[in-house]
């Protein structure tokens, strides 16, 4: 329905994505020149609603933007004081000493946040300056210019039939236009995608690598919260089947954040991610910290792994990328907030300097200049070995091998193995079922683990049902006559929501597909895993899925 004839709307500037990368630009557009129009646009019920983080924030980009953050009450309280590293074996565990880890890695000076809470302050600070920030807005369209440039999106399109068709109730949304658009919006953004393949932006970079980060909120026994712990572990239960890990953060108020990071590039289609993570919390180490507590909320969210060499161009005619939409997270150091907001600020200045020059639609070269050449650059070329340093040759050693890789840099400038490649992407390297064994993951006991649905309830997610599915097969027969039989269709695994099912009749026969896309916490994981890439993640309704309280 392109030929759809829309309302529109004007503005100097359009964002996508009311996360820490837009607001930051948002804020510092203000700060420029207060008469510019800045609309943000957020899929999500409310700001913060979407967003998933660790986190443990380094203030560095927030410093940069907003420098009297404290006094201006954001929500960023609890300071990190201690840091612990721990490699887990099946029957106990051994702390690695701090004094060899560069000092990159040390979190001094850091906070445990919800960046869920402290995007909701930022929304704040923006709309006092004049932003105009509107949730429950999904982005469905890109609008391009007779020249075939960026100049507005499609946002606020709602009821639409499953089969797509409008409904009685529809209503075409309207196109928000500006002299300039960024996208803003996370990982494996859905315009994101389509900007990165129209514009060809990633022919000089490599291919970009991602984990699936999933986190449970608990409340723990007084006695065994230590407020601003910081634990992060490696090793079981994962083993050699892929790489990984876990953060610990003592927040406030006797809460623990708990999360479970698994690399995307695991070959072995049996594994189940999601079953990790719930059988990692029955290590002794954990379980002890867990006891007696009660878990919360549920959340899961892709990570952008690929680090300095699979930044895309971040720029194309009449818009930019920001934030985890090019993929600026430290990979050892599990941040990304901090550069988000980077990529922000500078995105901003680069937009003010051309509007103000009186241009318009065209491409922002001194945002691009600034990411490969100021902060973001300066954290991410030191660490850009570490991912394929792991992926090559293991945990252990990418340990020796990363260390010595991340001291070089961090004392010369200089990094020993250069520039390392990433090879093929993750859909990629998923294996053929029939050369590996399958896994055996134990029930959920209720108490430590809990099956997926139960924990999808705790993420506060929804979808209108009667809308098109918004997840997308390329071809529809696919699921059933080529991933099933060669990978034992592992969206029934990766799927940390539970959303794909492979159904049967009772004697086994007739294997069919089912998407359950009202459970979806729009990770994206399966946008990226799928080893036919038939699977593409479109944004639904706006406001629908998770509604994250405090991630």
């Amino acid at each position: 329905m392109s030929d759809m004839v829309r309302e529109s709307m004007e503005c100097d500037v359009v964002i996508v994505g009311a996360g820490p990368a837009g607001l930051s630009a948002a804020i510092r557009l203000k700060q420029i020149d207060e008469a510019l129009n800045v609309v943000v646009l957020e899929k999500g019920s409310e700001v913060g609603a979407h967003i998933l983080s660790g986190a443990v924030l380094d203030p560095s980009g927030l410093d940069a933007l907003i420098p009297d953050w404290k006094d201006k009450g954001a929500p960023i309280k609890t300071k990190v004081t201690s840091d612990r590293f721990l490699m887990l074996g099946e029957g106990g565990s051994l702390r690695i000493p701090n004094f060899p880890m560069p000092p990159l890695m040390n979190n001094h000076g850091n906070y445990i946040v919800s960046m869920g809470n402290v995007c909701r302050w930022m929304a704040e600070q923006a709309e006092a300056m004049g932003v105009e920030v509107f949730p429950g807005m999904a982005c469905s369209e890109l609008v391009y210019d007779e020249n075939g440039a960026v100049k507005g999106v499609v946002a606020g399109e709602f009821g639409r039939n499953p089969d797509g068709t409008p409904g009685d109730a529809y209503e075409p949304g309207m196109e928000l236009h500006g002299k300039y658009v960024l996208l803003s919006e996370g990982v494996r953004g859905s315009l994101s995608k389509q900007v990165i393949e129209r514009f060809d932006l990633a022919k000089d970079s490599e291919p970009q690598k991602y984990g699936l980060g999933m986190k449970e909120i608990w409340e723990i026994k007084p006695e065994n919260h230590r407020e601003g712990q910081v634990t992060h572990t490696m090793g079981w239960p994962l083993g050699g089947n892929a790489g990984g890990g876990s953060f610990i953060y003592h927040a406030e108020n006797n809460q623990v954040f708990i999360g479970f990071v698994v690399h995307l590039n695991y070959e072995n289609p049996h594994l189940f991610p999601y079953q990790e993570f719930q059988r990692f919390k029955h290590h002794a180490e954990i379980a002890k910290l867990l006891e007696g507590g009660k878990r919360v909320a549920y959340g899961a969210r892709a990570i952008s792994e690929g680090g300095w060499q699979s930044i895309p161009k971040t720029i194309f005619p009449g818009g930019a990328l920001l934030g985890c939409s090019a993929g600026f997270v430290n990979v050892p150091r599990i941040k990304g907030n901090h550069n988000a907001m980077h990529s922000g600020r500078m995105a901003a200045d680069a937009v003010a300097e051309a509007i103000k020059a009186g241009r318009a639609q065209d491409e922002l070269s001194a945002y691009e200049n600034a990411v490969r050449n100021g902060p973001i650059a300066k954290d991410l070329k030191r660490v850009r070995n570490v991912k394929p340093l792991w992926s090559r040759y293991g945990m252990l050693a990418s340990l020796l091998m990363g260390g010595i890789d991340m001291w070089a840099a961090n004392l010369t400038g200089w990094n020993p193995f250069g520039t390392m490649k990433h090879g093929k992407t993750d859909a990629a390297a998923t294996g053929e079922a029939d050369k590996f064994k399958p896994i055996d993951y134990p029930k959920a006991d209720g108490k430590l683990s809990f099956d997926r649905l139960t924990n999808v309830s705790f993420s506060g997610t929804n979808h209108e049902e009667s809308q098109p599915c918004h997840l997308q097969l390329g071809d529809p027969s696919i699921p059933v006559e080529v991933n099933l039989p060669r990978y034992a269709e592992p969206a029934q695994r990766y799927c940390p929501a539970g959303v794909y099912e492979v159904l049967r009749d009772d004697d086994g026969s007739n294997p069919r597909f089912q998407i359950n896309f009202q459970n979806c916490v729009h990770c994206k994981t399966c946008d990226i895993k799928d080893p036919s890439q038939n699977i593409n993640w479109v944004t639904p309704q706006g406001g629908d899925g998770p509604n994250y309280p405090n991630m």
